[in-house]
């Protein structure tokens, strides 16, 4: 029997899980700039299969490849697709164009390439330096994306509060700022209310994605301080 191709022969279950996360960024990028919240809802779509993959391989064992291939995924789907859906937003509100360059368009460039450069740096670091810490420094990029999708889904449509919150998580994924990994139980409960932001992001007055963003949000500003003491807390 002729040897399977390095593609097939070197790719777990949870590596194809992992590449999928990144199609589904290109799709949300894609979508961005005609459907932001169909952009939006493949942003969390994509964050869910960043966890099962991590799940997956737990379970079933990962490959060398797998913590490459995460990051690698992880600029698609969490800096380079929310980046276009902030910069779709603006342009659409502040009816911005290419033929005109203003400094408004400038600012609607400039703070998306900064989140996607820093976004990438972080990744890099991350995969450098913290894996198997139990912790990484600055906010991740999948928080940051899950953030900015789910207050679009909830009803934040504000160009300026958009562009503002996007600048925020710039300086944030660089702050030398602790966050802890979530449990799995934790991020399976997580996982669910994504689940309804995705498959329900209009119904019940938006309560679904209107709680994933106050539950990242609670996260993002809490996370840091009192997660580990909840967690030590609930093993005794």
């Amino acid at each position: 029997m002729p040897p399977r191709p390095r593609f097939v022969a070197r790719l777990g279950l949870a590596d194809a899980v992992t590449a999928t996360n990144a199609g589904l960024g290109f799709l949300a990028a894609a979508a961005a700039p005609f459907a932001p919240a169909l952009a939006a809802r493949l942003i969390l779509l994509a964050a869910v299969a960043d966890g099962l993959d991590g799940v997956l391989a737990a379970h079933t064992g990962g490959t060398p490849l797998g913590e490459v291939l995460d990051s690698l995924a992880d600029v698609a789907s969490f800096t380079v697709a929310p980046a276009l859906l902030v910069f779709g937003i603006v342009r659409a509100e502040w009816e911005l164009s290419f033929a005109v360059p203003t400094p408004a368009l400038a600012l609607a460039l400039v703070v998306p390439a900064a989140f996607v450069v820093v976004g990438v740096v972080r990744l890099g670091l991350y995969t450098a330096y913290d894996i198997d810490r139990g912790t990484t420094e600055g906010v991740p990029t999948t928080l940051a994306a899950t953030v900015l999708a789910a207050a679009f889904l909830a009803g934040v449509r504000d160009p300026v509060v958009v562009l503002l919150g996007l600048a925020a998580f710039v300086a944030l994924m660089v702050a030398p700022v602790g966050y802890p990994d979530l449990r799995v139980r934790d991020a399976l409960v997580m996982g669910a209310v994504q689940a309804g932001a995705i498959l329900l992001p209009g119904s019940f007055f938006r309560v679904f994605p209107r709680l994933l963003c106050g539950f990242a949000l609670a996260y993002l500003v809490l996370g840091p301080r009192y997660y580990p003491l909840l967690v030590e807390g609930k093993r005794t």
